[in-house]
């Protein structure tokens, strides 16, 4: 998902840094909007995937194999493309059959908010559905906190520190990613779409569109101790040569 994100959003912004501004033309700029929404919903429904995932593990560790085997990863992953693609379907369908009257995007990518904008049809509808499909945003969120909730809760059961240590520090990557992403993505998207606007709004964009997505495999992988371990081998061959 990351990899898809960042090829999808981050080589326009680059040529478009270096020669100020880019062309696009309008059917480039609605397949980016579409898979950006696409990859960026399906991640909203898999962090919440996740959270569960923590909560079993957790709550439930004797029975985690029971519930968490691989035909039940099958359905979820399924289940959070499925949700992702009928979340944006319908939007997308309306959005494509808009008549644009300008064509200046006031952004680094075609979002939504600048794609309405340079619309001379009615945007309503859209804009509803917009509002409607942040929904996922909300569930995703609602799952998250009521699954660590009951994590915490669980956790101030284990009498010694260095438990409660262990049992939280297997959640702690995941929520350090969700608390960057669902911050910026509130922001941006829990609101009517052409409410949003301006250069601050560009630089929260910037925060789930590059910044988390880069982030991530470094906050997942360096608390994979033969990772760290590997890490600091390569440094010490790297001084060593140096010497």
């Amino acid at each position: 998902m990351d990899i898809c994100f960042i090829n999808t959003v981050v080589p326009g912004m680059l040529k478009g840094f270096v020669h100020q501004g880019v062309h696009i033309s309008l059917e480039s700029c609605l397949a980016q909007s579409y898979i950006y929404f696409l990859v960026g919903t399906a991640e909203f429904l898999l962090f919440a995937v996740m959270s569960f995932d923590r909560y079993i593990a957790i709550c439930h560790p004797l029975r985690y194999t029971m519930i968490m085997h691989r035909p039940m990863y099958l359905r979820l992953i399924a289940g959070v493309w499925l949700g992702s693609f009928l979340t944006i379907a319908l939007p997308s369908v309306l959005l494509m059959k808009l008549k644009f009257c300008n064509n200046l995007i006031d952004n680094f990518f075609c979002d939504l908010s600048p794609l309405l904008k340079n619309s001379c049809t009615d945007t309503t509808m859209i804009e509803l559905l917009s509002v409607a499909g942040a929904c996922t945003l909300y569930i995703s969120i609602l799952v998250t906190l009521i699954s660590y909730l009951k994590i915490v809760l669980e956790v101030l059961k284990i009498d010694s520190a260095k438990g409660r240590g262990k049992a939280l520090s297997t959640c702690s990557s995941h929520a350090i990613v969700v608390t960057l992403i669902y911050s910026s993505c509130i922001f941006l998207y829990a609101k009517p779409a052409l409410g949003q606007g301006g250069t601050f709004n560009k630089e929260v964009a910037i925060l789930n569109t590059v910044v988390v997505p880069l982030l991530n495999p470094f906050i997942y992988t360096l608390r994979n101790q033969n990772v760290r371990l590997s890490l600091i081998d390569m440094l010490l061959i790297i001084l060593y040569q140096k010497k």
